[in-house]
């Protein structure tokens, strides 16, 4: 298959009628346009351009080439202007695939503070595009390429995923105000919570595997944990579900914090089980997201974590 450089030249002879025009339009001498065309005709096997004093012109086999050559390179700028605006809506737009608590809580300040520090440089920000879903999800929409960045609450993410610590938080055991564990004076300790059942976020949630992680971590392998009262796919869920009375839950601080400030959830004190957790960003492919609106708000999030630490 020729090149499309060189059909390119023989479109140029055609349409100048002579190697000198053709050189000039194209910035080339004439000895590297009829070296172009010789080697064209080498690789084709056939006699394109016939040379004369006059000028040049192709010949009835050219002609046909020709014609062939001009659907090839009007279909190549096609893909050329295609490719050249799939690159620029990669730069205008950022999916995201987040996990619920993050996409709820987190995501909006942060998105909020990107775009006003783009408008501080005079840079235009990205259209953000979110799926909100459970962890397990995420990695899988970062790994298919269906998002440019994930964020997820589990404790740990395959070999395959890049990842970096974004946030931290916290797991809080929460029932309503009447509950009788609201009235406890001591705390439940690692066992008791385990055997409790809870109401839960469904399998696959960034929460729900962070507990269990951390009851293993302090119990031993083998331990079995309580099976849920209910489960939700939402936090929101979980948390109607804990208000209406349906039993308690353990829960992101970011997701009850308001209700525990007035009063309308309260916290009961666990001893002995780490709670903490890391919130993280995963993406595929190198050290960094490629250059673009996915490394932007990485880089944005450290700058923040950077200050909020300083």
């Amino acid at each position: 298959m020729p090149e499309l450089a060189a059909l390119e030249v023989l479109l140029t002879v055609a349409r100048t009628g002579s190697l000198n025009a053709a050189a000039a339009e194209l910035g080339v001498t004439q000895q590297a346009v009829s070296a172009r065309i010789s080697a064209l005709e080498t690789q084709t096997g056939v006699s394109l351009v016939v040379r004369g004093p006059r000028g040049s012109e192709l010949t009835s086999t050219g002609v046909v080439v020709a014609e062939w050559a001009e659907r090839l390179l009007k279909a190549a700028a096609e893909v050329d202007a295609g490719i050249a605006a799939l690159r620029e809506d990669a730069h205008r737009q950022l999916r995201i695939s987040s996990s619920l608590t993050i996409a709820e809580q987190l995501l909006p300040g942060w998105l909020v503070s990107m775009q006003a520090a783009a408008r501080r440089r005079g840079a235009a920000a990205p259209r953000i595009v979110l799926t909100a879903t459970n962890s397990d999800a995420v990695i899988e929409r970062v790994r298919a390429g269906d998002a440019d960045l994930g964020f997820v609450e589990g404790p740990s993410v395959p070999r395959s995923v890049r990842s970096r610590i974004v946030a931290t938080d916290r797991l809080t055991l929460v029932v309503p105000p009447d509950h009788p564990l609201a009235r406890r004076s001591r705390p439940i300790d690692a066992a008791e919570l385990a055997s409790t059942p809870l109401v839960s976020r469904e399998p696959g949630s960034g929460t729900r595997e962070a507990l269990r992680i951390a009851l293993v971590e302090t119990l031993g392998v083998g331990t079995v944990v309580a099976a849920p009262l209910i489960e939700f796919s939402t936090a929101g869920g979980v948390r109607q579900a804990v208000l209406a009375g349906a039993g308690p839950a353990v829960m992101s601080d970011l997701a009850v914090r308001d209700d525990l400030a007035v009063g309308r959830l309260r916290a009961v004190a666990v001893d002995g089980v780490d709670l903490r957790r890391a919130l993280k960003a995963v993406w595929i492919g190198e050290r960094l997201p490629p250059a673009g609106p996915a490394r932007d708000l990485l880089t944005h999030l450290s700058s923040m974590r950077r200050a909020a630490s300083g």
